[in-house]
């Protein structure tokens, strides 16, 4: 029996596996897909979690990773503003990183299975029970499942958000383009918004959330960017002056940011598996490395032997989650309601130019201080 199955190789996952094996546990990690490979992600990592990967050897310093440290935020008219941020951040694509931290984390002793879904996963009174796509059963004392926003895994078990249809379609591409590598750019356009920042290489990501029916009415991806992101001339410039690397877009549906359980039947929630924060914050991927070193933490102080104590680890992570993220995402829920759309939009251009305290201030309600 292992100690502790964790599902999923996001951020999230593997930050926790890297934490809990190096404390001498006994760590199954089980990804669906091959390493390594593209997600949609903005790819934009806020500087609060630098410290704590540095403390761990945990930073992608080899990469080049660019540092940002400028924001710029246009209507969907194209009038726009540029403001410094706070903390900045630094950018670097998923499929490098999520790669090297699953190297990390066989290092540190996990054992990975990629190509493996998980169909269930069950507390079983003692211990739980996981099954997986591959006609195999594991068994362990505990389980974090970092599945991600939306799996087949949330449908077996039931969850409440499941029922609940999301209209937004996620879709990412790499490309080579002109633009300042320390900038970080959101473009409104009609029924959504898009982000643009460098990445590692002289690559940059380029990722955008559109409303479903958009994508209905234009009848393609391609119908959406050239009938409705084109209106804002900034993203027409930046797609018709930029070489596109992948020959199909990333893309995901149904993106929700509905509340969702840091705990379910048992199972403790990590990374967006617990609660997705709105993409425009350039947050999601800091909250997750900071989401599990919190739980890696807690699950360690309340381990006695071989013996676990749930109910004691349930209570503390329930707790400091709710602290630490509940009012972030909340923040972030509100704030998107000032993005894709005309007015709105407009509003929030005007908030950043005009009123910088309040805009500053409304950025800091979705981030969270460094931590080690």
């Amino acid at each position: 029996m292992h100690d502790i199955i964790i599902i999923g190789g996001g951020l999230s996952g593997l930050i926790n596996s890297i934490l809990l094996s190096r404390a001498g546990l006994d760590v199954l990690l089980l990804e669906k897909n091959v390493f390594p490979f593209h997600r949609v992600c903005g790819e934009y990592v806020s500087n609060e979690v630098i410290p704590f990967l540095e403390a761990h050897d945990l930073f992608p310093a080899h990469f080049l990773p660019p540092s940002i440290h400028q924001l710029q935020i246009s209507s969907t008219k194209g009038r726009s503003f540029t403001a410094p941020l706070d903390l900045g951040g630094f950018g670097i694509s998923r499929f490098v990183f999520d790669q090297w931290l699953a190297q990390k984390s066989q290092e540190s002793g996990t054992q990975i299975l990629q190509g493996t879904r998980v169909l269930d996963a069950t507390f079983m009174g003692e211990h739980f029970l996981v099954k997986t796509d591959q006609n195999k059963q594991y068994e362990s004392r505990l389980v974090i499942s970092a599945h991600g926003k939306r799996a087949k895994l949330d449908q077996t078990l039931s969850r409440p958000f499941i029922k609940e249809h999301s209209p937004y379609v996620g879709v990412k591409y790499h490309v080579k383009t002109d633009f300042p590598d320390n900038l970080i750019a959101l473009h409104n356009f009609e029924g959504g918004y898009c982000g643009v920042s460098k990445i590692e290489g002289d690559k940059f990501n380029l990722c955008y959330m559109v409303h479903r029916d958009q994508v209905r009415k234009h009848g393609s991806i391609k119908g959406v960017e050239n009938e409705v992101l084109f209106r804002n001339p900034k993203l027409r410039h930046l797609f018709q002056n930029s070489d596109f690397l992948f020959s199909t877009p990333e893309v995901i549906n149904e993106i929700t940011f509905v509340k969702k359980e840091p705990i379910y039947e048992h199972l403790l929630m990590s990374g967006d598996a617990a609660g997705m924060i709105t993409p425009l914050c350039g947050n999601g991927m800091a909250m997750a490395i900071h989401a599990a070193s919190l739980l890696s933490e807690i699950i360690l102080t309340n381990k006695t032997g071989d013996h676990f104590d749930l109910p004691a680890i349930e209570a503390r992570y329930l707790h400091t989650w709710n602290q630490q993220f509940a009012t972030r995402l909340w923040a972030g829920r509100k704030i998107q309601g000032l993005f894709g759309k005309g007015q709105a939009s407009e509003l929030a251009v005007f908030t950043g130019k005009y009123m910088k305290p309040m805009a500053r201030a409304l950025i800091r309600q979705t981030h969270g201080e460094p931590f080690t």
